[in-house]
C-alpha cells in the first residue's frame, strides 16, 4: 500500500510516534488518506513485521508512554527501490463529474447553484493549500534537490486546483451562455439604452409567459444585461395572466419584486380587461415597482424616471 510508502519516507526524516505521522499526514497538501489512527496503526503493524521499520517504547513521568518508530536499512533501501518503480495509472475519480453528468435534469438556476457550490469549493481549497504551501511540511530539506522536488510537487498541487477553478469558470460561463440562447429562442425581445439607462423589451414569446419559472427567465434576461428594468407587451403574457382566479399574474409579479425588477407592462386596449384586472391595474399604478400603460412611449417615460412618480 502506498501509505506505508509514505510512511516509511517520513519517518526517514527522524523517528516518530503515530500521532506525529497521523499530524503530518493530515497537513500535507498531497497525502490523500485520511490519516487516521487505524490506518497508522495496521501500515505500522505491516512495516514492523517486514523489519522496515523498529520501535522502543518511551516511558514518561505524568505522561503515557509513547511508541517511536524509526526506519531501518532495510527500510531505506525499501523505500529506494520503490521510489524507481514504475508509478500508479493516474486516477481522476472526482465524484462532482458524475453529479455533472446527470446535471441536465435540473433548471437552469439549480444548476447554476451547483457549479457556483463547486466553485466556491474549489476557491477554498486552493486558498488552504496556499496557505499549506507557505507554512511549508514542517521538514528542513536535506539537500537543495529535495527542497526543489519539494517545492515541484507543491506546484503541482496548486496548479491542479487552479485549472479546476478556470475549469469550473468556463463551465459556468458556457451553461450561461447556453442558458440566455434558449432564453432568446423563447423570446422576441430586444436591448434599449436611451438616456444612459437600457431596459429590456419583450415583445412576444414562442410560450407565452404563465408561470414563476417563466418570470425567472425574465429577471435573469435582466441581469445578463445589468439592469433591472423591463417592458413587457401584452402579446407575451398567456390569457391565464389575465384571469386573476388562475393566480398567474401574482405569481409572476411577485418575482418581479422579489428580485427588485422594474416593470411596465403594456396592454394597449385596457377597456376589454374584466373589472377585477382592472381593480388590480388602477392598484398598481400607485405604485413604482410595476405598473401598466395603454402605449410604449409612457411605459419607457416611467422606467427611465421621465414621468412623475
Amino acid at each position: 500500500m502506498t501509505i506505508n510508502y509514505a510512511i516509511l519516507g517520513i519517518i526517514s526524516y527522524q523517528p516518530m510516534t503515530g500521532y506525529d505521522l497521523k499530524k503530518i499526514i493530515q497537513d500535507s497538501t498531497f497525502m490523500h488518506w485520511s490519516g487516521n489512527n487505524n490506518q497508522i496503526y495496521k501500515a505500522l503493524v505491516l512495516l514492523l513485521e517486514d523489519g522496515f521499520v523498529t520501535n522502543e517504547v518511551v516511558y514518561q513521568d505524568g505522561s503515557p508512554a509513547k511508541k517511536i518508530y524509526t526506519i531501518t536499512q532495510a527500510g531505506l533501501d525499501e523505500l529506494k527501490e520503490w521510489s524507481v518503480s514504475t508509478p500508479e495509472t493516474l486516477e481522476l475519480k472526482k465524484s462532482f463529474l458524475v453529479q455533472l453528468a446527470w446535471a441536465d435534469l435540473l433548471s437552469n438556476d439549480r444548476l447554476q447553484e451547483m457549479l457556483a457550490k463547486y466553485e466556491n469549493e474549489i476557491r477554498l481549497q486552493l486558498i488552504i493549500n496556499r496557505e499549506k504551501t507557505r507554512r511549508g511540511n514542517g521538514f528542513a530539506a536535506r539537500s537543495e534537490r529535495e527542497a526543489l522536488l519539494w517545492r515541484m510537487i507543491d506546484e503541482n498541487i496548486l496548479s491542479s486546483y487552479q485549472n479546476e477553478l478556470e475549469w469550473i469558470e468556463n463551465v459556468r460561463k458556457q451553461m450561461a451562455e447556453f442558458g440566455a440562447n434558449e432564453v432568446n429562442a423563447k423570446m422576441n425581445y430586444k436591448l434599449v439604452e436611451n438616456n444612459n439607462t437600457k431596459y429590456i423589451e419583450v415583445f412576444s414569446c414562442a410560450k407565452q409567459l404563465k408561470t414563476a419559472s417563466d418570470a425567472l427567465d425574465l429577471v435573469a434576461l435582466c441581469g445578463e444585461n445589468d439592469t433591472n428594468l423591463l417592458m413587457i407587451h401584452s402579446e407575451a403574457l398567456s390569457e391565464d395572466f389575465f384571469k386573476l382566479k388562475t393566480g398567474v399574474a401574482g405569481e409572476i409579479l411577485q418575482k418581479f419584486i422579489n428580485y427588485a425588477i422594474k416593470a411596465a407592462i403594456i396592454i394597449p386596449d385596457q377597456s376589454r380587461l374584466v373589472v377585477r384586472f382592472r381593480e388590480l391595474v388602477s392598484e398598481a399604478n400607485k405604485g413604482n415597482q410595476y405598473r401598466f400603460f395603454a402605449i410604449s412611449a409612457d411605459a419607457q417615460k416611467w422606467l427611465i424616471g421621465g414621468m412623475g412618480l
